[in-house]
């Protein structure tokens, strides 16, 4: 689907569906749990589908209706091959690979997308070690054998998800084990995240600087009920764009002390200068004068293509580093970041791990091919705010990976400024 958007600003408020990420960390969680569990969601994407179906294809009993997902856990160890339809969604693949190797079901996952060309090294590694084989050909992905306890390494600034995929698994095995992160740690507040859905649920572990320690033979406990928090990396394209221009944008929904990393763009927009204000689950964001900065993409990749839109529109060079995991996401982030800023009439270097962007004031207009990659036309959406002329989508259905309403919410706050 093509969508062609007015140039201009948008201005309204916006109430935030709830956090893809820590959905699937709960999602898990509660099939693993002892008892079944209500998990409030607000939203379901095409990514929280997959874990869905991936679950009840392992055995555990899921459906939704009216924003609750209803989990009954596994009860029984599935002797046969199981074929989960993971799609595009690494959380589901990462989290669930280790997981299936612990509980001793052999699985053969089905992916999409550029899922088959993304790395699984060194997780595939530490797990052919410890007792499971993982085998892949083209689109499919099986590993059968059951993971034995043990000590694992794996470095931390290529994946969180290979860590969190191995602290959901670990507690299940028959013995303890220790996870030695090497290196440097990027993405952070995504591992915090699977910590604290793993202390929800009741799982203990100890962490010693960079090294767990992990009792195996747990029973994972989750409450009955709860709540996933809003979503604020999805939040930060409304954020963004009511930095752009307008009356500004409230985003409601965002809890003010969440582990989820991608809040850091409170911090973010008020460098650039943009007026940002919190109050409650509430940020509010209008326009300031906007110039460039510096900005460590380490802890935060996922922001990176729309605070590469807000720096188009300050004045002066924007540097984004240390960015080169871009590359390896639904698109290559740092080219179709670049892309769609020039086909905007904006001016932008890319670097094998960053990008320069050269802020102007002002972009043109233009078309901008989302290359199914979903933050990419969010992104383009948040670029058409600074645009004096309309800007075309090219597929812009890619949304539904991540926020399946985000046109719904996005076209009445245009609307609103016509």
């Amino acid at each position: 689907m093509n969508l062609t958007l007015p140039g201009g600003p948008i201005s309204g408020t916006v109430p935030i569906p709830a956090s893809k990420s820590q959905a699937h960390r709960l999602l898990l969680c509660a099939a693993l749990s002892d008892t079944p569990s209500a998990i409030l969601c607000d939203g379901l994407s095409r990514d929280i589908q997959a874990t869905m179906h991936c679950l009840c294809a392992m055995g555990a009993a899921v459906s939704s209706q009216a924003g609750t997902i209803r989990v009954s856990p596994q009860r029984r160890r599935r002797a046969d091959l199981c074929a989960l339809p993971c799609g595009e969604s690494g959380s589901t693949l990462r989290f669930l690979l280790p997981v299936a190797a612990a509980l001793g079901v052999p699985v053969r996952f089905a992916m999409e997308g550029r899922l088959p060309q993304r790395p699984l090294a060194p997780l595939d590694e530490q797990l052919s070690a410890h007792g499971a084989a993982v085998q892949r050909n083209g689109a499919s992905l099986t590993c059968t054998g059951q993971l034995q306890a043990g000590d694992y390494a794996l470095p931390g600034n290529i994946s969180s998800q290979y860590i969190s995929g191995l602290l959901f698994a670990l507690p299940l095995l028959d013995g303890d084990s220790t996870l030695t992160i090497t290196g440097p740690v990027e993405s952070a507040a995504y591992i915090a995240m699977t910590e604290d859905a793993l202390q929800t649920a009741g799982i203990r572990f100890t962490k010693e600087g960079h090294r767990y320690r992990i009792p195996g033979t747990q029973t994972y406990h989750l409450p009955s009920s709860l709540q996933v928090e809003g979503d604020w990396s999805n939040g930060a394209f409304f954020l963004c764009a009511g930095a752009l221009g307008g009356n500004g944008i409230s985003v409601t929904g965002l809890h003010p002390s969440s582990s989820q990393g991608d809040r850091a763009i409170v911090a973010l927009l008020q460098r650039f200068g943009a007026a940002v204000s919190c109050r409650h689950d509430a940020v509010t964001v209008q326009p300031g004068t906007l110039r460039g900065i510096t900005v460590d993409a380490g802890p935060i990749p996922d922001l990176i293509p729309t605070v590469s839109v807000v720096a188009a529109l300050a004045q002066g060079d924007t540097y984004i580093k240390n960015a080169a995991r871009l590359r390896l996401k639904e698109s290559d982030r740092l080219y179709t970041t670049a892309r769609l800023l020039r086909a905007l009439g904006g001016s932008v270097e890319e670097l094998p791990d960053g990008l320069i962007i050269h802020g102007c004031g002002v972009l043109t207009g233009g078309c901008v091919d989302a290359c199914g990659d979903h933050r990419i036309a969010m992104a383009a959406a948040v670029a058409a705010c600074g645009c004096a002329e309309p800007v075309t989508i090219l597929g812009s259905q890619c949304v539904e990976k991540s926020y399946p309403r985000f046109w719904d919410d996005y076209l009445p706050l245009k609307g609103a400024c016509l």
